[in-house]
């Protein structure tokens, strides 16, 4: 019998075979400075904080480790890595003023803002906007600062010191759910729009994922229930 080929996710694994070649080639004292990051390899390498988890990631290797149980997007996939080590191999840590900006502020941010209103806008409009308590339980899960704009807002931290804002209107009779993603004015120095984009992804798998097992401990307390 013919063994069933393996299914290789071009779209993610070329680039980061390219991404992490780049990463073995840095200075990780230069960019630990550049990025405001701390790096210890005894401790395991750099620290970096991503959607409220610790990580330490190793130099070369780029080998990634947390102490976190549930879903860690820089563990658990290639998207969340390539995105860190552009980061790490490209970008630049600025202390943020205290502006936010839309994406189509950022520089080429218009000429991407059709995909970036389809993949992340949309998405989290027609993923939360009619589950406003369930998005608001997920953002103080991560420990999100909440804000009085839209039906539900709440600041972030994204990364290392760059945060992210998103913001959530529920429908009503003549209009759909909808949403805005404003980003920190210092993630423009750490990021290109495209890169932007991956954020807006990123963030919003990582609230998926953690929705997914807050319902599975759920049933597994009901069930406990069930059979007492």
């Amino acid at each position: 019998m013919q063994e069933k080929p393996e299914i290789v996710n071009n779209k993610e694994e070329i680039p980061w075979e390219h991404y992490k070649a780049q990463f073995e080639k840095i200075d990780p004292e230069e960019t630990a400075s550049r990025c405001h990051v701390e790096y210890d390899p005894s401790a395991g390498g750099f620290a970096i904080r991503l959607m409220g988890v610790e990580y330490r990631v190793s130099w070369p290797e780029f080998e990634v480790t947390t102490s976190h149980e549930g879903y860690a997007a820089l563990r658990d996939t290639l998207q969340a890595k390539i995105l860190t080590a552009r980061f790490l191999t490209e970008g630049c840590y600025a202390p943020s003023e205290g502006k936010f900006v839309t994406y189509r502020d950022v520089p080429w941010g218009e000429h991407y803002f059709k995909p970036f209103q389809g993949r992340c806008l949309m998405r989290l409009a027609f993923s939360y906007g009619t589950k406003i308590e369930v998005f608001r339980a997920l953002m103080e899960q991560l420990g999100a600062k909440a804000l009085t704009t839209g039906d539900a807002g709440y600041d972030f931290e994204f990364i290392n010191g760059i945060h992210i804002q998103f913001l959530l209107w529920a429908p009503d009779e003549e209009f759909p759910p909808s949403s805005q993603i404003l980003f920190a004015d210092n993630a423009v120095a750490a990021f290109t729009a495209e890169d932007m984009a991956v954020i807006g992804d990123v963030s919003i798998n990582t609230l998926k994922a953690m929705e997914k097992d807050a319902k599975k401990g759920t049933e597994r307390t009901e069930g406990k229930g069930e059979k007492q």
